[in-house]
């Protein structure tokens, strides 16, 4: 991969970030309802009380002013105060990231590890019961909902056989857990999200798997005398892990998305939990956090797959 491509990708970054923050800072400030709805429906909240808190947030400045004003402060790594509670939003995603990135990281680590290894099983085994079985508990995990999944696994392993805590991301009245006290209150999050992860992963990659087997240049490898084995690893499985490389960089934000579910019904401290709690009360400053980093995500899955393919492909890098 030449340099030229690469800063020209970097470039496009500023003004797709741009234009994402424009439409949804405004689609967000001209919504019905806005921040001080809550207290709006508090009887002892009076207009005049109404007022000063609109000026106390600046709502009451044009929707252009808003913009680049919180648009400067992004710039300069600050994130505003949250309308609730008034802490420092850029403290409040620190806090909870390192949660959500263990959980991301550990459903990735199982989407690859099981996914590659179903994927490869079902399209060396063509047809057979395993590749039934596989393909129909793919297409049936990827049809549940994340959330619906998340509640059968608490009341099934939680409630009914109570192997796993039903939420939390530790034991109460311990002080940090220890490792594998969060490994216990990991396992069911990380294993919900993993599986819907490896459900896409075993069909990509079996699908990939058989395009590339049936390609010209392998069955010319086997009329050379080429052992199977030898074949699958240096011809077949080299050539059809590049469409996985593209796809874990494409699932980079739904993985994040997906978290922020998880998160939600596991009761996980991560940033799932600060996203519910900003779109009930309507706090905007997280919010406009919250879609920022995960268009930063989306941009970032993307450059990241690319410059992995141009590393593993000459003929990406060539060109």
């Amino acid at each position: 991969m030449n340099l030229d491509y690469l800063v020209r990708r970097l470039l496009q970054i500023v003004p797709l970030l741009l234009g994402i923050s424009i439409l949804g800072f405004s689609l967000m400030y001209l919504a019905p309802g806005g921040p001080t709805a809550i207290y709006a429906m508090n009887p002892s909240v009076t207009a005049a009380d109404l007022e000063r808190i609109k000026e106390a947030w600046g709502l009451n400045d044009p929707l252009h002013v808003q913009y680049l004003r919180w648009a400067g402060n992004m710039v300069s790594g600050d994130f505003g105060t949250s309308f609730r509670g008034g802490a420092e939003v850029r403290g409040l995603i620190g806090e909870r990231v390192a949660a959500t990135v263990e959980l991301m990281g550990t459903a990735y680590v199982i989407a690859i590890v099981f996914g590659l290894a179903i994927g490869t099983l079902s399209a060396l085994r063509q047809y057979s019961i395993f590749d039934y079985l596989a393909t129909t508990g793919s297409l049936v995990t990827l049809s549940i909902p994340t959330f619906w999944f998340g509640l059968m696994v608490i009341f099934i392993f939680a409630e009914r056989l109570g192997w796993i805590p039903s939420g939390g991301i530790r034991s109460l009245g311990s002080d940090g857990g220890g490792f594998l006290d969060r490994l216990h209150h990991l396992v069911a999050p990380a294993l919900v999200l993993g599986l819907v992860l490896t459900a896409q992963w075993a069909r990509y990659f079996r699908s990939s798997l058989l395009d590339v087997k049936d390609q010209e240049y392998v069955r010319t490898a086997h009329a050379k005398g080429l052992g199977g084995g030898t074949v699958l690893r240096t011809h077949v499985m080299r050539n059809a892990i590049l469409p996985m490389i593209a796809l874990a960089g494409v699932q980079l934000p739904i993985v994040f998305s997906g978290a922020l579910v998880t998160e939600s019904v596991f009761g996980w401290a991560g940033m799932g939990r600060l996203f519910l709690d900003a779109m009930t009360h309507r706090d905007y400053p997280v919010l406009m956090a919250m879609l920022m980093i995960t268009a930063f995500l989306v941009v970032l899955g993307n450059l990241f797959a690319d410059i992995a393919l141009g590393l593993v492909d000459p003929r990406i890098r060539a060109g």
